[in-house]
């Protein structure tokens, strides 16, 4: 009777490494080889290649998912500063006066009616905060218009690279578009009559230079800028915060 001895050169082989060392020197053809070999792996529970990595998005789901992340971010931001107080009680964002007014308010703080300037500068914010809800079509509008293109060479950007980007491409005709927003919430505010007021008894003191500050135009870019701000934060939390990821679409793009 034949007797085969198996000498040991190192540590003990697991039984099914050593099945799948016999099976490739009796499968034949080396082509067939490495498809047994996985089979025999399979069967035995021996498979140690890492699963397939899931499908990466496509540049139509990234551009979607990189506008989809502006949307949600401009609605979270635009729903916040709407609130009361959300600009006039937010430091980082409070709107102050325009340039120039300082002096006038200099001036009459001289005759005791400093406050003036005090209730037009909560009235301007009240008119920011009056103007955000107005303005949601607007940005959703803007956002939209941006090309896939435009997104999806941003995708690999910083974590703000869609917000800077849109900021720099649609601020322009945003703020154009935001102009009779801003106009209207002026005049429910009474933003504009308090202006008004405080320039009748400013042009009434002695030796003051004239002033002229145009308050919408100062609202629409505090306003946009209180907007981008924030909407860079919503933005870089989105990309990295999976709790953030509230649509399908977003986990997709942000999620690998």
């Amino acid at each position: 009777m034949w007797r085969f001895e198996l000498q040991r050169v190192g540590p003990r082989l697991p039984l099914y490494t050593a099945l799948l060392g016999l099976l490739a020197l009796i499968s034949g053809p080396v082509s067939a080889q490495g498809d047994l070999l996985r089979r025999a792996q399979g069967l035995l529970g021996g498979n140690d290649e890492p699963a397939e990595s899931a499908q990466s998005p496509t540049e139509n789901e990234i551009g979607g998912g990189l506008k989809e992340a502006l949307r949600v971010g401009a609605e979270s931001v635009l729903n916040q500063l709407g609130a009361t107080g959300g600009f006039s009680a937010d430091p980082i964002v409070h709107i102050g006066l325009p340039n120039g007014l300082d002096r006038v308010k200099s001036a009459l703080d001289r005759v005791g009616m400093g406050q003036m300037l005090e209730d037009l500068e909560l009235r301007l914010n009240r008119a920011a905060e009056m103007a955000m809800p107005k303005a949601q079509s607007l940005f959703v509008q803007a956002i939209d218009e941006m090309t896939l293109e435009d997104v999806a060479n941003i995708y690999r950007g910083p974590d703000d690279a869609a917000t800077r980007y849109f900021q720099g491409k649609m601020s322009d005709q945003l703020a154009l578009e935001m102009r009779p927003v801003v106009d209207e919430s002026l005049g429910e505010t009474g933003a504009a009559a308090s202006y008004s007021a405080v320039m009748d008894r400013y042009n009434s003191l002695r030796f003051v230079r004239p002033v002229e500050a145009d308050l919408g135009a100062h609202v629409v870019q505090m306003g946009m800028d209180g907007v981008f701000h924030y909407l860079a934060q919503e933005e870089a939390a989105i990309r990295n915060d999976p709790v953030k990821r509230t649509t399908e679409l977003l986990q997709r793009v942000f999620g690998n």
